[in-house]
């Protein structure tokens, strides 16, 4: 029986992956990694030039992203179909004696899609999961700000949420990082109006990438802004 890693790559700078996920990563002879169709994917991008030359490579390409709204029903049922299909195909592999690195943006466990060949996979293969830095980490970096001080409670928020739940939780919270930005920063920008804390945010783009952008979200314009942006509001809790 094969195992099967889901292995944290971090924010994307492969200088900051684990030692233990370059291990694994420069060792494996099969790798599968999740893609948008037409698209290298950037998971496979931050390990290029360090796979062996031997490599089986398994692309494992989203049947949709953004052409069905998240909350149709016909969303899940389609992504469910997919996930169901690539983790049969890796069990497959798994039980046939291979090890299988799964390349995963960020942290496995944190809003990734590994999650979900991980939960199919765990009662039927040895399945692993290697952590790493999570994108919000390298992008309060970026700003060369603390994210919190003192007893600051800090609010993870995804900008596909409804502009109504955005408003509610930024007001009740000290520290804000909201993910999923994209094509949802005019709603965010919105709520954070609302709740008063705007004037505080800031808008980082591919933080850790050679692309790393990171501004005060008043001077960031309303241009589009690309799939890896993160907002943040750092806290002002209690200091010494």
């Amino acid at each position: 029986m094969g195992s099967v890693y889901g292995v944290g790559l971090g924010p994307g700078d492969p200088e900051l992956m684990s030692v233990r996920a370059d291990r694994l990563v420069r060792g494996a002879g099969h790798i599968a990694f999740f893609r948008k169709s037409g698209r290298p994917g950037r998971s496979r991008a931050i390990v290029d030039g360090i796979l062996r030359h031997d490599v089986v490579e398994i692309a494992m390409e989203y049947p949709v992203t953004t052409e069905i709204p998240l909350d149709d029903p016909a969303y899940a049922d389609c992504l469910s179909a997919f996930y169901e299909q690539v983790a049969g195909q890796l069990r497959k592999l798994a039980e046939s004696g291979e090890d299988i690195v799964v390349l995963c943006e960020g942290d496995p466990f944190f809003y990734g899609s590994f999650m979900h060949l991980y939960t199919r996979l765990k009662d039927h293969v040895p399945v692993e999961v290697i952590p790493a830095i999570t994108g919000m980490s390298a992008a309060w970096t970026a700003t060369g700000i603390p994210i919190t001080w003192g007893d600051d409670v800090l609010s993870v928020l995804l900008g596909t949420m409804s502009e109504d739940d955005l408003v509610r939780h930024m007001a009740a919270a000290d520290a804000i990082i909201v993910m999923k930005v994209g094509r949802n920063l005019s709603k965010v920008r919105r709520a954070l109006e609302a709740a008063g804390k705007v004037d505080r945010a800031w808008l980082v783009e591919c933080a850790s990438m050679l692309e790393e952008r990171a501004v005060p979200l008043a001077e960031a314009g309303d241009r589009a802004s690309p799939y890896f942006s993160i907002v943040i509001v750092h806290g002002q809790g209690r200091r010494p």
